[in-house]
């Protein structure tokens, strides 16, 4: 059994505490202590739809156990894990033998398979012995599925299997070489990377889906167009659903033109506007989740320049923090704690078929996956971080709420 006490439901509601027994929520009773000092409130627990856990293949970066163990930490009971590992997630033999390897007692990982073989682009996975083994989502993620015929593919699968394409917008003729937000490219001496290499894709798959009537989701959106589309692809009916990462929501393309390859990523980080569009996307439900998009990588290569930095940063560990603390913050607030349960963890577990477990209210008889957050002015220190990786943009930030324990089946796992 476990016990929170002195906690709060939200954040102007009754101090309660919250009893946890054989995995779930047992009791939830008013606390019998005075005010806190410290003020913590209990949300369900994260999930995050796009992740990169680098195993197996890249130990160097991360594992399976200290990824997770950062996801824990960032307050995640759930996570999805991208298919661009070494070997690729892209058959039953790799799905299973990831499941066999996830540590127990901590986050769990959802294996997403790539859509095409060896993540070639040119091969359909064997999709319906994927579903029966337990996947649903398909990305071939780090990567554009760029044949319309593979994605149409995709996507009368996705209709007839109840399952979702998660699609990697960024179009190889239109971005070439691109490294950098083009609007900044010059100043930076590196290769542009155009909205337009995003908008294209977004307007041919959306195109695709209407007419197939399977689930897109667009990973990582980073521009206003992109936004636009998906907005009036949703008023016509369209099955999609859509990411953003908090790089991308709280960064531009100026804070990466000081950095350089340190915030190469990839979408690159944007002009202002397309970060003003993003959150009030976020805000308005046009834009469904927030996802990490955790990129780990050792130092090393990320201090190469543009050219020859790896795209990426980490996030598991400081999303809900830098979010929270900027999304509601007086002069940028645009959401309240309630939508982002929702887009950090309702949402989520909904779109990646987990909602029969996670991403639940916390309420008696629900499963106790639950994370723990502090109020408090406090700076974020990526060298205590669990990730084997820091190339984390956030180090030094001064953030409000931090997540200080994460529950997963009941069992305390950070």
């Amino acid at each position: 059994m476990h016990r929170l006490e002195g906690v709060r439901l939200t954040p102007d509601g009754p101090l309660v505490d919250v009893t946890v027994a054989d995995g779930a929520i047992g009791a939830i009773e008013p606390s019998g202590g005075g005010p806190p000092a410290i003020e913590r409130i209990v949300l369900p627990a994260l999930v995050d739809l796009h992740t990169h856990l680098r195993d197996p293949g890249h130990p160097e970066a991360e594992d399976l156990r200290s990824g997770t163990a950062a996801a824990a930490a960032g307050g995640y009971s759930d996570v999805f894990a991208m298919a661009n590992t070494a070997p690729p997630t892209d058959r039953v033999s790799r799905v299973a033998d990831l499941l066999a390897r996830v540590p127990r007692g901590t986050t769990r990982v959802h294996p997403v398979s790539a859509v095409t073989r060896d993540l070639a682009g040119r091969r359909l996975v064997d999709v319906p012995a994927l579903v029966a083994a337990g996947v649903r989502v398909f990305s071939d993620d780090g990567r554009c599925v760029a044949d319309p015929a593979l994605v149409r593919a995709m996507l009368e699968a996705s209709r007839e299997l109840g399952v979702v394409f998660a699609q990697h917008a960024q179009d190889p003729l239109a971005v070439g070489a691109g490294v950098v937000n083009a609007r900044v490219a010059a100043r930076a001496g590196a290769a542009p990377w155009p909205a337009a290499g995003e908008e294209r894709v977004v307007d041919r798959d959306l195109s695709i889906a209407a007419d197939t009537g399977g689930h897109l989701h667009v990973c990582h959106l980073s521009t206003a167009g992109s936004v636009e589309l998906i907005r009036q692809a949703k008023r016509s009916g369209v099955r999609v659903t859509c990411e953003v990462t908090p790089h991308h929501l709280v960064l531009d393309d100026e804070a990466a033109l000081r950095a350089g390859g340190a915030l190469k990523v990839n979408p690159p980080l944007r002009a202002a506007a397309d970060v003003l569009a993003l959150r009030a996307a976020l805000a308005d439900g046009t834009i469904d989740v927030v996802a990490t998009d955790h990129a780990p990588h050792p130092q090393a290569t990320k201090t190469r320049g543009w050219a020859d930095s790896a795209f990426g940063l980490t996030g598991l560990e400081t999303a809900l923090s830098v979010v929270a603390t900027v999304l509601r913050a007086p002069d940028t607030g645009r959401v309240d704690w309630a939508r982002l349960t929702e887009v950090l963890s309702v949402v989520p577990a909904r779109i990646g078929g987990i909602a029969h477990r996670a991403g639940r209210p916390v309420r008696v008889g629900e499963p106790a996956d639950l994370c723990v957050v502090e109020t408090g002015v406090r700076p974020i220190r990526v060298d205590r971080h669990r990730s084997r990786s820091r190339n984390n943009p956030f180090g030094g930030w001064t953030v409000r709420e931090r997540v200080v324990r994460t529950l997963v089946g009941g069992r305390v796992a950070h």
